[in-house]
């Protein structure tokens, strides 16, 4: 199986609208692997790992957010996968 690598940094209202948690909860539930944190410019980053098909899903979940969140521009950088286990909130 191929893994692949993305960061995402997400744009807007996307600080204490539970963000974080939301991903990490949405990413566990893919199986897909790495960590999501709030930045000091008010942007929230992560990195996801894993199968391509639930990688993407992941990239696209972060386009919306949750509920109460407004994405106003989501950039979205291939890396390099690094075998990273399971998902946390940094």
């Amino acid at each position: 199986m191929a893994t692949i690598r993305r960061r995402v940094t997400a744009y807007g209202r996307v600080q204490g609208v539970f963000f974080r948690d939301s991903t990490r909860s949405e990413a566990e539930r893919r199986g897909v692997a790495g960590w999501v944190r709030n930045t000091e410019r008010g942007t929230v980053e992560a990195v996801f790992e894993g199968d391509p098909d639930m990688v993407e899903a992941m990239v696209w979940f972060c386009r919306e957010g949750p509920e109460s969140a407004h994405v106003d521009r989501l950039d979205v950088d291939d890396e390099e996968p690094e075998s990273l286990r399971g998902f946390r909130v940094r």
